[in-house]
């Protein structure tokens, strides 16, 4: 398949709000998107609380690609591919643990992150036969672990990017970064606190990646899909719903980068308090006293909240209870592999950290009810789209075409009402510019040129 931009062109008319029903199916494009997207953006790769003692480690991915997160003996974060330079087996089986050395266990190569062992992390330090086999010439530094050039932390999250010029996260997130601040901050207004709770649940679905990530970025349109996880009540007030007390969201979006969420415009005026844990005095209590203690820390300060949204590519959050992520790993044309992450605050109760991870387990992962829902949908699209007919055929994301407007207060966002494909139409822009395989520099300039434009419609 040809994927030059006229081609592209007719996969997304995102100005037209339509889409073609191969890009979730097509073998081709899935392999472009592992060169020209997973390679080039930032993407999550885990938490400082899963790596908190020097010599930590956790097993993560970058689109396709097993990759080791580590705190080395110095207290550096590093992100390595995981895999032997000499046969490409893994180095590490495990999900987490703590070593200063990797081994392979088919050759015994051993590679070492300690800088007071090695000059680069990553290098050899143990070779089998290093005289007899190599004459002890090999290079240990250009055959060590292949190493990310591009880590760095935010708020706790660690991101890593493999394009040593891409911008930096700050740039990549853009005002995005507010509504990450939701999910990220204390409940008590701190910047930062937060933890993941337990471990990470792991599973997959055959599904097109790019469908939980649009379904994340703003399409309150499917609520009806929810209609008996609300019925049975797994809220944890008693309320009619999966959460109660929520006010009607709005589709906000960064059509420049490529994220959205449904959440509310910037405001300094703290809404009232509302209860969300009626069914649970002691965990209650612990709300209303951080609601408390955050409006004491914020005061006048800017406020942008939301429930749900999405950073491109593939990095979807819940900011309200249950807290966290999702990070839908790509594995096939038709495949994906979810991983859950639970953030709750590190200094809460025990107790209260009970009570949502039970919650948690209800309302998401591959237990929860709303997720069940959500998978259904996800994968009988996919399926339905996979057909010689059906391929051919065109998804409509016109829904609240032409209605964006600025949001005051958020650079390059965009408005356009709680029922709206908005989101969606800037998500697939934004994947096809990737795909064009624009250079930083082109992809910054249109930015700015969006900026301008966002900017000349006025608020």
């Amino acid at each position: 398949m040809n994927l030059d931009r006229e081609r592209l062109a007719e996969l997304v008319d995102d100005e037209g709000g339509i889409v073609q029903r191969t890009l979730f199916v097509a073998p081709e494009i899935f392999q472009a998107e592992l060169q020209r997207i997973f390679p080039r953006t930032w993407l999550l790769v885990g938490h400082e609380s899963q790596i908190p003692e020097p010599e930590d480690f956790v097993v993560s991915r970058m689109g396709t690609d097993s990759v080791i997160l580590t705190r080395n003996k110095q207290g550096e974060i590093l992100v390595f591919l995981n895999s032997c330079p000499h046969r490409g087996m893994r180095v590490c089986r495990y999900d987490a643990g703590n070593t200063r050395v990797f081994t392979c266990p088919y050759h015994g190569w051993s590679f070492s992150t300690d800088r007071e062992r090695v000059r680069e992390p990553g290098a050899i330090v143990g070779l089998p036969r290093a005289e007899e086999g190599y004459g002890n010439s090999l290079d240990r530094e250009e055959w060590g672990l292949a190493r990310c050039p591009r880590v760095t932390s935010y708020k706790g999250t660690i991101w890593a990017n493999w394009d040593a010029d891409a911008v930096s996260l700050e740039d990549y997130l853009g005002d995005m970064r507010f509504y990450l601040d939701a999910v990220l901050d204390h409940r008590d207004g701190r910047p930062g606190g937060s933890m993941v709770l337990a471990g990470v649940q792991k599973w997959r679905v055959e599904s097109n990646w790019k469908l939980a990530a649009e379904n994340f970025i703003g399409d309150l349109y499917h609520e009806i899909s929810h209609q008996s996880a609300d019925l049975a009540k797994i809220g944890p007030s008693g309320g009619k719903g999966r959460r109660d007390g929520q006010r009607p969201r709005l589709a906000i979006g960064f059509p420049a980068l490529g994220h959205g969420v449904l959440g509310y415009t910037p405001y300094y005026e703290e809404q009232p308090y509302s209860a969300t844990w009626t069914n649970h005095p002691e965990v209650e209590a612990y709300f209303k006293q951080v609601y408390e203690a955050r409006v004491a820390n914020l005061g006048e300060a800017m406020r942008v909240h939301c429930s749900v949204g999405t950073i491109f590519p593939n990095l979807s959050f819940h900011a309200n209870q249950p807290r966290g992520f999702l990070v839908t790993h790509p594995i096939g044309p038709t495949t994906m592999e979810m991983w859950r992450y639970y953030l709750v605050d590190a200094d809460a109760p025990d107790h209260v950290k009970a009570a949502l991870r039970a919650y948690a387990l209800r309302y998401s992962g591959p237990g929860g009810m709303t997720e069940q829902d959500d998978m259904e949908n996800w994968t009988e699209a996919t399926q339905a789209s996979a057909g010689s007919i059906a391929r051919t055929r065109a998804y409509n994301y016109q829904l609240g075409l032409g209605k964006e407007r600025p949001v005051p207060g958020l650079t390059g966002a965009i408005q356009s009402g709680s029922y709206s494909e908005a989101n969606a139409r800037l998500f697939y822009r934004r994947w096809r510019e990737f795909m064009e395989e624009r250079s930083w520099d082109a992809l910054m300039a249109a930015a700015e040129a969006d900026e301008t434009r966002m900017a000349a419609h006025g608020d």
